[in-house]
């Protein structure tokens, strides 16, 4: 009996309260469930905040293919008295459409400017690693290559006037500034520097100082557009024979990126706009350039195996192949007004179309595929150089 006693109280020691048992388990689930709802919201903000990593000049593109656009469709619609041009046609679609078109260019302009300057200001040093690498230093020229376009085919102001002239100063000086600072680096660093960093990307540098000149001649300042003029085709020159030669460095463009190389034919073909501008007329060397742009066009499109790996999965730098495309038309419709033949005219037809199509099926794959427009495995996204940085 005294054995039973004495282990009974030892026994009820050993057991807990029900309301105890239950109060621990509650506490381990509202523990739980917080640092649950903790880690989901540390998720969310990594994943914004991941969102600027991989942002980058890049995705000028798509501004680039639509200011482009909107160019285009207001070349196209302005008078002409070749009854066999595509223009009379454009005229017969609704003004409002041509409206839409330019402030679509607009807002995605302007959204990219503000992500990218959010980018700039929690994300700086990857901006940093970016202006260090040897592609996306180049897309640095876009945005304001973008803002140029956009003021050229605007419907709501006119040339020679102040807001305009102050707009065009605006977006060029910074075209100049990265002028000084990258062809500056091509000429005194070391040797073969610019062999090692040319890719078809370093043409948008050249791009910009042709737009900046065709701007430039536009609003009268013929010396200006000169200057630039001169500046972005000496180095086009040089640029081009290095990209010709393939010396070691011009063969690290990633597969995923090739569409770029349709800058090829970008270049003369801005070319091409921007002496039309300067000499006010399609001289020889307007027409030689534009040779040059459907020679390196042909070139390309005779070779679909070269884009065959960049096809597989979408990304924006499928848009790649939209400004060159409308550039070309552009060009191709100053050849057409010269010399009025009805070659030229279903060329011009032939390459607006193309362009126009080409333009709206990127834009139903960005609407569709959202997603893939920052892939994790961006050859832009280079922590090697944030981390340097």
């Amino acid at each position: 009996m005294e054995e039973r006693e004495l282990q009974k109280p030892h026994h009820v020691e050993l057991q807990k309260p029900h309301h105890v048992e239950l109060q621990i388990i509650t506490t381990s689930t509202s523990t739980t469930t917080s640092l649950t709802n903790l880690d989901v919201a540390t998720e969310k903000t990594l994943s914004k905040l991941s969102i600027l990593t991989r942002f980058h000049a890049g995705y000028f593109r798509i501004s680039l293919s639509l200011c482009g656009q909107a160019l285009l469709w207001k070349t196209l619609s302005e008078p002409t008295t070749d009854a066999h041009a595509l223009r009379p046609i454009i005229r017969m679609v609704p003004a409002a459409a041509f409206v839409m078109l330019w402030s679509l260019a607009l807002f995605t302009l302007v959204a990219l400017c503000l992500l990218y300057a959010v980018r700039c200001l929690f994300r700086f040093r990857s901006v940093r690693a970016e202006f260090a690498h040897h592609v996306g230093m180049n897309y640095l020229f876009a945005p304001w290559i973008s803002w140029l376009l956009l003021l050229q085919s605007t419907p709501f102001l006119r040339p020679n006037t102040k807001s305009y002239l102050l707009l065009c100063w605006l977006f060029s000086l910074p075209i100049l500034v990265l002028d000084v600072k990258i062809y500056g680096q091509w000429f005194t660093k070391g040797k073969k520097f610019l062999s090692m960093v040319a890719n078809p990307t370093s043409q948008i540098t050249v791009i910009a100082n042709f737009v900046g000149a065709r701007a430039a001649a536009q609003m009268g300042w013929r010396e200006t557009a000169v200057c630039m003029f001169s500046v972005g085709i000496a180095h086009y020159l040089v640029l081009f024979v290095t990209l010709y030669q393939r010396f070691l460095g011009s063969d690290s463009l990633p597969a995923m990126i090739r569409p770029v190389f349709f800058l090829f034919f970008a270049a003369p073909s801005m070319a091409c706009l921007a002496w039309d501008s300067i000499s006010s007329s399609f001289d020889t060397s307007c027409k030689m350039l534009f040779f040059l742009s459907l020679f390196l066009f042909a070139s390309l499109v005779s070779r679909p195996a070269l884009f065959r790996r960049s096809m597989r999965q979408f990304s924006v730098a499928w848009w790649a192949y939209s400004f060159p495309l409308t550039v070309l038309a552009l060009a191709a419709t100053k050849y057409s007004q010269e010399v009025k033949a009805e070659m030229a005219n279903l060329l011009m037809l032939l390459l607006s179309v193309l362009s126009v199509l080409v333009t709206l099926i990127l834009m139903v794959f960005t609407a569709l595929k959202p997603n893939d427009l920052l892939p994790h495995d961006d050859p832009f996204w280079c922590p090697n150089l944030i981390r340097k940085a």
